[in-house]
C-alpha cells in the first residue's frame, strides 16, 4: 500500500486528539547508512508526527552506524521504559554479496523479538530494496514515503 492509499484511510483528527490526550512519547532510531534514503524516510516520519501536532523537537532521535545497529539502540531504548512506541529507521540495498541477505534477516529477526519481549512497540521501517531507485520510489518517490506510512502505524500501535 502507497502513502497516498493510506493517508486517505487514516482519521488524522482523531490521531490528533487521542495522542494529545494521553501525552505519548516517541522516539526514532536511524541508520546512517544510505544517508539520502534515510533522511527522506526521517522527512516523511516527521510530516506524520507534524500533521497529528507532534514537533521534531519532542521526538528523541538516535542515529546508529547502520541497519544492523538499529537492533542494539531499539533495544536500549525499550529497556528505559520512556517511549510508547519507537520507530526504527534503515535501508539496505542490494549488492554483489549475500551479505544484503543476511543484514535483512538479522534486522526483522531482531526487531521481531524485541516486539515480542519488549515493553514498547518498535515499528520497523527499514527498505530492503534491490537497487537505489526501488529505494527513492519508497522514500518519497510514486510509491509514497515508508516513513509517513510507519510513523502513522507507530502513533496507533502506541494507543492499543
Amino acid at each position: 500500500m502507497s502513502t497516498k492509499d493510506k493517508s486517505s484511510n487514516l482519521d488524522i483528527d482523531k490521531l490528533k486528539v487521542a495522542v494529545n490526550r494521553s501525552s505519548k512519547k516517541f522516539a526514532i532510531v536511524c541508520s546512517e547508512w544510505n544517508p539520502e534514503i534515510i533522511n527522506r524516510l526521517l522527512e516523511g516520519a516527521y510530516s506524520f508526527f507534524d500533521k497529528i501536532g507532534i514537533t521534531n523537537d519532542e521526538i528523541f532521535e538516535l542515529k546508529v552506524p547502520g541497519s544492523f545497529e538499529l537492533i542494539y539502540a531499539c533495544s536500549k531504548l525499550q529497556s528505559f521504559e520512556k517511549y510508547d512506541a519507537i520507530l526504527a529507521i534503515g535501508s539496505i540495498i542490494r549488492g554483489e554479496t549475500s551479505h544484503f541477505k543476511y543484514i535483512s534477516q538479522s534486522v526483522f529477526d531482531g526487531i521481531k523479538d524485541l516486539n515480542i519481549n519488549g515493553k514498547a512497540p518498535i515499528i520497523l521501517c527499514l527498505l530492503t530494496d534491490d537497487n537505489y531507485q526501488q529505494a527513492l520510489d519508497r522514500s518519497g518517490g510514486k510509491y509514497g514515503n515508508k516513513g509517513f506510512d510507519c510513523a502513522a502505524a507507530a502513533v496507533e500501535v502506541s494507543l492499543i
